[in-house]
Formats: C-alpha cells, sequence, structure tokens
C-alpha cells in the first residue's frame, strides 16, 4: 500500500536538504500550470522551505482558458508569483528562421517547453533560485516531456512517482480538488495527455507498479514508448580521451 503520507514527509525533508546542500538561501522556482505536478511542487517546496522562499511563474501562451487554476493554487499556498506570457517568444522564434528551415510538427511542439523553461531560469537567476522540475515517473517512462524543456530543472521531487501516487500526496496536502484531480492538458495542443498517449494514466500507472495490463496493444505502445525514450533519462553522453595522449 502507497503511504501518502510517509512519502509527504520524506520528500519535504528531501526538499530541504538539497537547499541545505545546494543554496540555504536559495528559493524555490516552479512553474505554475494549474495541474496536479506544479501544484503538488509548489506545495511540497512551501511545506518545507516556507512560503517566502517559494517563487511561482505562470506562463500562459497568449490566452490561457483555466489560468484562473494557476491563480487559485498561488493564492492557496500565499506565495509570490510573475505571469510571463510567451507568447511574443515563441512567435518571434518562429518568426525568425530562414525559409530554407520548415519547422517540423514535433520541432514546433517542443518550441514552447524549452522557452518556458528558460524563462524559468532567468526569473531564478534574478531571485537565487533553484528550478523544481515538475515531471513525474509515468510521464517520464513513455516520453511524455520535452528535453531542456519542462524535462529540465535543478531538483525533481515526482520523477519516481506515479500519476495516482501524486493524486494522494495532494490530498495529504490539503490541496483544493480542482487542482488535484484537473484533467492533464499542456495549454499547447488542445488536447490531454491521455488523448495524446492513446491510454490512460491509471493504466499506465498499474503496468509501472505491478506489471498488469490487459489490452497487448496498449502495453506494446508503452514498451516501445519507453525503450524509445530511455535517453532523456540518462545524462549526456561525454567523450572521454584515453590516459595516454
Amino acid at each position: 500500500m502507497f503511504d501518502a503520507q510517509k512519502v509527504k514527509d520524506e520528500c519535504v525533508e528531501w526538499i530541504r536538504k538539497f537547499f541545505e546542500e545546494n543554496g540555504k538561501d536559495c528559493n524555490a522556482v516552479v512553474g505554475i500550470s494549474g495541474g496536479k505536478d506544479s501544484s503538488v511542487v509548489a506545495a511540497l517546496c512551501t511545506e518545507a522551505l516556507g512560503k517566502e522562499r517559494v517563487i511561482g511563474v505562470l506562463m500562459p501562451c497568449g490566452e490561457q482558458h483555466d489560468i484562473s487554476c494557476s491563480h487559485m493554487l498561488v493564492e492557496h499556498l500565499g506565495i509570490k508569483s510573475f505571469t510571463v506570457n510567451v507568447k511574443d517568444a515563441i512567435e518571434g522564434l518562429k518568426g525568425s528562421f530562414p525559409d530554407e528551415i520548415t519547422l517540423t510538427a514535433q520541432a514546433s511542439t517542443n518550441l514552447p517547453p524549452r522557452i518556458r523553461m528558460a524563462t524559468l531560469y532567468a526569473v531564478s537567476q534574478c531571485f537565487n533560485g533553484r528550478v523544481a522540475n515538475t515531471c513525474n515517473l509515468s510521464e517520464d517512462w513513455v516520453g511524455y516531456s520535452t528535453r531542456y524543456g519542462d524535462a529540465a530543472g535543478d531538483f525533481s521531487p515526482l520523477s519516481n512517482l506515479t500519476v495516482a501516487e501524486i493524486k494522494e500526496i495532494g490530498r495529504v496536502l490539503g490541496l483544493p480538488k480542482e487542482l488535484v484531480d484537473k484533467t492533464p492538458i499542456d495549454g499547447l495542443c488542445g488536447k490531454t495527455d491521455e488523448e495524446n498517449l492513446g491510454f490512460t494514466y491509471a493504466v499506465l500507472d498499474r503496468y509501472i507498479r505491478t506489471g498488469e495490463i490487459e489490452d497487448m496493444a496498449v502495453k506494446e505502445r508503452i514498451d516501445t514508448l519507453h525503450k524509445r525514450n530511455l535517453f532523456k533519462l540518462q545524462l549526456m553522453p561525454s567523450f572521454k580521451p584515453s590516459a595516454n595522449f
């Protein structure tokens, strides 16, 4: 059985230890989407460091229909927040490519998360910060993240926890139900995460933790995505010259 209270307490202590060892006076900088992952990370950091040391960054791309969820979170936690609309940066960069370069669908999709991460690091450097990664195990397992985009960060509280487990921690933290149970959506493509993946997180989480799955076609898709995206979870390979040169 998953003990959400125990894991929550352990994670809070882990965050405190990270900051003790990597910047005693630093602030946690969290990109706030209004979904469960950023909500739980922000809440964990608030409990670990105090609300005075947590900074939320809202990064809508033009008009964001669910931006009220992000505002709900920062108000609930009482943390400082900034809003940086990334639409002009995204459109400006897209318009700067020469005619010889036609952005592929994947390149276009991955550009906003990378600009958002650049934004988080800019805010972090202005406020003596450390950027929180908000990815979870379920997303990482099938590569549902952008390398050097939302997959980046200085510390990662949730990368070994599934979506179902994170929801339980969110409830233990006393977060509003609207945030914990909010349908996961990236706010860019108009589809939910599960629509993009082709299976539910409930099916994925069960398969990750128990190896059990009924639909063999879904199993094959999960296994293929996992194998194809393992490189995202590894350090960058580096050449090591021989000692005798």
